[in-house]
């Protein structure tokens, strides 16, 4: 097992794993890795992290519709920003 640090901002552990991929999904990372001159290494640990983010942002866009749900915007609770709504010409 390799152990990378990286001491700078913080501090980044990396650890060796492995898994377990379909032939064509993996044909495909390796000619986007060509592509983009990066490693398989990379590609997928940015892959595990957008793939982490956007969980992350559809959680919180749930909790947001179900805050909505048991406390609903009443009528007019906005209408004080409408003078500030600065939407552009169509």
């Amino acid at each position: 097992m390799w152990i990378n640090l990286n001491i700078g901002m913080g501090v980044s552990i990396m650890k060796t794993i492995q898994m377990t991929i379909d032939e064509p999904l993996l044909a495909e990372v390796d000619q986007m890795t060509q592509a983009l001159n990066t490693t398989r290494s990379a590609f997928i640990r940015q892959a595990l992290e957008l793939a982490l983010q956007r969980h992350t942002v559809a959680e919180m866009e749930r909790k947001h519709a179900e805050g909505y749900v048991r406390h609903p915007v009443e009528p007019g609770e906005f209408d004080v920003w409408e003078d500030e709504q600065a939407w552009g010409a169509p």
